[in-house]
């Protein structure tokens, strides 16, 4: 037996593999984890189970003295008392006490070493550790050998479930987090996206705590100046494919801190969507998917296990976690300077928003709390048109104050440090979904690198009656016709009713925040009476 301390507790086990090597995770995988194969790039392919994606209805945070006060409470951050979470905690450990073997990964969450936070993954599945490795920063050996006590733990033990009569769970799922212990329970589901957003959200409580402003965004850097940008967006707006930009260093794909000396990246690995991925649409990430990365969910020839990644028979939600240094063009360690741009990224299945306009501070706060993207018909059962999803900050989900906080910290590193900021819409041109199509991925990479060149700086623009957003008319690459919007429509009529069935609902999401922002920001939204009149 091995005995392995552990914040108090003892796991005694046949045998835990302290940060094993990849080599060692695919041999432990293949033997092990009945199910899991490679594919024939030589990426680890492994499956999650029932859960394919996360499961923000059962995130609970636990309500303590200490914390209460800057928790924002509600639907995202739903309270549990300390005694649940020891119970679940407790049965965590009891799984973990049962198996075989378990895996322990120490690795660090920010590559800035001032702001750096230890954290340690205790799972029962290689696959599990191998995608942690991916995503943490990987110590070096001297860093591993003086590594001592972590300064958050996550217990994975997703394949048991929660206790369904246990206080405040609502299925036998159950992703908890201790802001005080700084611990991590995951119960009931086995989708390895939960640690990773785990210690994001941790680190959305105690970055801003500190004073610097923690974003889900993509970073990309000017490969001459160092200078970056910052990519907002919610999953499937183009946020991972946008900062693979052959033309400039990759910061990270996913998660971000801004500080007084700039920016680095939280994680040490990307986890892009792989669904219809080709080499000829997205390279970089294509060929990411080799040795030592992890597919998740994916399906594949049994014969040469070439993966297919236009079968959604699993899930839609297909991905890949692979090491950032296997992106060709990244800049380790991912840290660079002040945002020179600052970029909102939403598609917009309405087809009403320009396909890139410039925000006015009050406007990019307004939008920044918005957050809003769309849902397309067929994605879910039940949705037969768009459906407007509004997450605040662009990262809803994982936050952890209320918005407002993200919100004037933003505001204020735009304004001290004099970033443009620009909204883009990555989602239909000349009519909703159904009707209109896709805005080309060649078109929206021509305004990004439009936008780095400062090409767009004193583009001609034209201000959207409805939305108020100053929209660019002129761009290099892109067809004009698509830039104003309601130009690009057949039926006008059908556009000015679409637009007015947007603005209202950018209105009614945004009534939630007005009493915590500036009259400014209140007046930056669009205007409904003018989409009736138009």
């Amino acid at each position: 037996m091995s005995e392995f301390k552990l914040n108090g507790y003892t796991i005694d086990v046949a045998e835990v593999l302290r940060n094993p090597s990849p080599a060692t995770l695919y041999e432990e995988a293949l033997r092990h984890d009945p199910g899991t194969t490679l594919s024939d790039t030589g990426a680890l392919i492994a499956y999650s189970g029932e859960k394919t994606g996360r499961s923000p209805k059962d995130k609970r945070v636990v309500k303590h003295e200490d914390s209460a006060a800057d928790v924002w409470w509600g639907s995202v951050n739903i309270a549990i008392d300390e005694s649940t979470f020891f119970v679940n905690r407790e049965r965590a450990i009891d799984y973990l006490n049962t198996r075989q073997r378990l895996y322990c990964i120490d690795a660090f969450a920010g590559w800035d070493p001032e702001n750096r936070i230890k954290v340690r993954v205790v799972c029962a599945r290689p696959y599990h550790a191998l995608f942690m490795y991916n995503m943490l920063i990987r110590p070096t050996a001297d860093e591993l050998a003086n590594f001592g006590e972590p300064d958050c733990v996550i217990f994975n033990a997703g394949a048991f479930p929660a206790n369904r009569y246990t206080s405040g769970m609502t299925s036998k799922t159950s992703v908890d987090l201790s802001l005080e212990r700084r611990e991590v329970v995951i119960l009931g589901t086995q989708y390895a996206g939960e640690m990773k957003k785990a210690v994001f959200s941790l680190m959305n409580y105690l970055m801003p705590k500190a004073g610097v402003l923690s974003m889900h965004c993509s970073a990309t850097s000017d490969i001459d100046t160092g200078e970056s940008s910052v990519l907002f967006g919610l999953s499937g707006t183009g946020k991972t494919t946008l900062s693979a930009d052959p033309h400039r260093h990759l910061i990270g794909d996913d998660e971000h801190c801004w500080t007084d000396q700039g920016i680095f990246n939280i994680e040490g690995g990307c986890y892009a969507k792989t669904i219809y991925l080709t080499r000829e649409a997205e390279p970089q990430i294509f060929d990411a998917l080799r040795y030592g990365a992890v597919l998740e969910n994916v399906t594949y020839d049994e014969a040469d296990h070439h993966v297919d990644f236009n079968d959604t028979r699993v899930t839609e939600n297909t991905r890949g976690a692979y090491p950032i240094e296997h992106i060709p063009n990244a800049k380790v360690p991912c840290v660079a300077g002040h945002p020179t741009n600052v970029i909102f990224l939403t598609c917009d299945a309405f087809g009403v928003l320009p396909p890139v306009s410039r925000l006015t501070p009050s406007q990019a706060e307004y939008h920044f709390i918005s957050g809003y993207t769309a849902k397309v018909a067929g994605t879910e059962v039940g949705v037969t048109e768009p459906q407007a999803t509004f997450s605040p900050c662009f990262g809803g989900p994982f936050l952890v104050w209320h918005p407002g906080k993200y919100a004037s910290l933003l505001s204020e590193k735009i304004t001290k440090h004099q970033a443009n900021v620009w909204l883009i819409n990555t989602g239909w041109s000349g009519g909703a979904f159904g009707t209109g199509k896709r805005i080309k991925l060649t078109h929206t990479r021509a305004i990004i690198d439009a936008i780095h060149s400062g090409a767009l700086l004193n583009a001609p623009t034209t201000v959207d009656p409805v939305f108020g957003l100053e929209a660019v008319t002129e761009c290099p690459n892109v067809p004009s016709e698509i830039l104003v919007p309601r130009n690009s429509w057949s039926d006008s009529a059908a556009y000015d009713e679409t637009a007015q069935k947007l603005a209202q609902l950018f209105v009614k999401n945004f009534a939630q925040y007005e009493d915590g922002v500036s009259s400014e920001v209140r007046a930056a939204g669009p205007n409904c009476e003018l989409a009736a009149s138009h």
